[in-house]
């Protein structure tokens, strides 16, 4: 396939607003490509050129893309010939048209250049070739490289290509979107997503499953394996209202863990080597050595792939820090210096992979014994979470109030039989965390939707409220739960503005239903802590929408910002807030 041809497909999925036209023009664009490049349309899609858990980054911001088209356009383009600048007059367009695309497009249009047929994968070879430059003279490589593309590409294609390394394609699509329409396109329906979307658990690399499941089909997907180094997509936990509910679900015997309040950590162990990865699959290797060291001397194992939770500590009290202070950790900068002064434990409390084993069909108890097999409880830096085999409802109760008393956020209850399940939410894990004043006694993560206009002193800010929604799991799609205006300091209300402004777009992304219209949309990847009153229902939200209402959250308030630790995807969806509310209404009528 050319690029060309692409990137009139990019312009149809861009214009839509209809996540089941998004799935149509996906499917044809997906038949119409052949098993070597299916991957690489993948990446594209989503604004790469490797998975996401890959640190390969073009690493261009807008000065050199705008000094890249320069190159390009400079010597043909009546608007850029003979004036001081090229590269100014380039961003002075691009500010014009807010988009560094358009201002591409624009420029292209008037070259007098010949443009080429050049393939989908010519193209992307060229922008992969970017991400790998190093050393002396990268600056030069890179731009150089990005202008000689452009100079090959019609109008169009050069818009869509500019947008690729400053992370502005915005095509509103998600992973599960792309596999209704790969399964469209090769068997004629949508059939096979849950086989796709097992494999893709697997390994989160979506590139990867398109090719696999387009050479070998529904047989190929079933042989892709659990691979070190490749991040494996978080089992998610269930809510319950109490300890008695918990039970029923559970059965008479069954596995309780501390609930730290820090972030997730999945840790690839092969020999010395060691990957750590968020929840969000994103590689945080470089940003804790500490990890990185303990997970090399103290976890026993030639290969392993384990999960836990990491919290920073105060070394002179022992005490556990609060979420705020362990993100502190999370940086580029000054990392070494961070470690010393917020040293990081993490508590271990599954094994997923062991010595060349893929463990995750063992049952949870037998996947403990392992895990105790390899990592202690009395390491200074990786240590094995604390587990306790638990009967009845007053034994959860007793647990959980020491480990509220110890700072703690609750407790999580494991079915002892239970399989490992990526990516996936169910009943085999249960958290059970500290209830709130008010009928809701959870939080309730939501997503950032789109923006309203500030009035008054919020003018200063760029913003006064903030629509945002849930996830739908079954349709992919982000509908409206709440309108947002209270619970932001105005630190938090200017961080949002900067947020806002890398992510908003011109026309309601396709994934997100709304019967509100906020003063500007923004592509749906913020996820944020709300807590809540309650959920009613309501006329003006669509999450859960029936006969025209669907679930509200009254008087929310912001608890933090989650965007560095969860995807927009691993927010809470709309079954739970159903069950939530289900909750609610048992407990009024007790």
């Amino acid at each position: 396939m050319t690029f060309s041809n692409l990137s009139q497909y990019f312009e149809k999925l861009e214009a839509t607003s209809k996540r089941l036209e998004l799935i149509d023009i996906l499917s044809r664009l997906f038949k119409e490509s052949n098993a070597e490049e299916i991957g690489k349309i993948c990446y594209l899609i989503q604004g790469r050129v490797a998975p996401f858990f890959e640190p390969t980054e073009l690493g261009m911001a807008e000065s050199l893309v705008a000094q890249a088209i320069a190159m390009a356009y400079g010597p043909t383009s009546p608007r850029l010939r003979g004036v001081k600048s090229p590269k100014d007059e380039v961003i002075k367009l691009y500010r014009q048209l807010g988009n560094m695309g358009l201002a591409a497009e624009e420029l292209s249009k008037a070259k007098r250049l010949k443009t080429k047929a050049i393939s989908v994968t010519g193209v992307f070879n060229e922008l992969h070739k970017i991400a790998k430059f190093t050393g002396k003279g990268t600056v030069e490589q890179k731009v150089t490289t990005l202008a000689n593309i452009l100079k090959s590409l019609d109008p169009i294609s050069a818009k869509h290509v500019v947008n690729i390394p400053l992370g502005t394609l915005r095509l509103g699509i998600g992973d599960h979107t792309v596999m209704d329409a790969l399964s469209l396109a090769k068997i004629g329906d949508k059939t096979l997503r849950p086989i796709l979307e097992d494999a893709y658990n697997k390994t989160s690399d979506l590139g990867y499953v398109a090719e696999m499941f387009f050479k070998h089909g529904e047989k190929g997907l079933k042989e892709v394996k659990l691979v070190v180094g490749k991040p494996v997509r978080p089992a998610l936990a269930e809510r319950m209202p109490n300890a008695e509910e918990a039970v029923k679900r559970l059965g008479d015997t069954f596995a309780a863990e501390p609930k730290f309040d820090g972030f997730r950590v999945a840790v690839h162990k092969n020999g010395n080597e060691i990957k750590l990865f968020s929840r969000n699959l994103e590689d945080t290797t470089h940003a804790f050595p500490d990890l990185v060291e303990g997970a090399k001397t103290q976890i026993k194992a030639k290969s392993c792939i384990l999960e836990g939770e990491a919290i920073a500590y105060n070394p002179v009290t022992e005490e556990f820090l609060p979420f705020q202070e362990t993100t502190k950790r999370r940086r580029k900068y000054n990392i070494e210096e961070k470690a010393k002064e917020l040293p990081l434990i993490l508590f271990t409390f599954d094994v997923l992979y062991l010595n060349g084993e893929d463990v995750t069909a063992k049952p949870y108890k037998e996947r403990r014994k392992l895990l105790e097999s390899i990592v202690s409880a009395d390491h200074s830096v990786v240590r094995i979470a604390e587990e306790r085999i638990l009967h009845t409802a007053g034994e959860i109760t007793k647990f959980f109030n020491e480990e509220i008393s110890e700072g703690l956020e609750g407790l999580m209850l494991k079915k002892l039989d239970a399989p490992y399940k990526a990516g996936g939410r169910g009943f085999h894990w249960i958290k059970f965390k500290r209830s709130q004043s008010g009928e809701l006694t959870d939080t309730v993560d939501c997503v950032l939707l789109g923006v309203f206009s500030g009035r008054g002193k919020r003018t200063a800010f760029g913003v006064g409220g903030l629509l945002v929604g849930v996830y739908d799991e079954k349709n992919d799609s982000f509908p409206t739960i709440s309108r947002l205006g209270t619970g932001l300091t105005d630190v938090e209300f200017r961080e949002v503005n900067e947020i806002s402004k890398k992510l908003k777009v011109s026309h309601k992304p396709a994934r997100v239903i709304s019967k509100i219209e906020p003063g500007f949309w923004v592509e749906p990847k913020v996820v944020m802590e709300i807590f809540a009153d309650e959920i009613t229902k309501s006329p003006i939200h669509t999450a859960g929408e029936e006969n025209g209402v669907g679930f509200a959250l009254r008087f929310p308030r912001l608890v933090k910002f989650r965007e560095s630790d969860k995807r927009a995807e691993d927010a809470t969806t709309v079954e739970e807030i159903k069950k939530l509310y289900e909750q609610q209404y048992k407990h009024k009528k007790s």
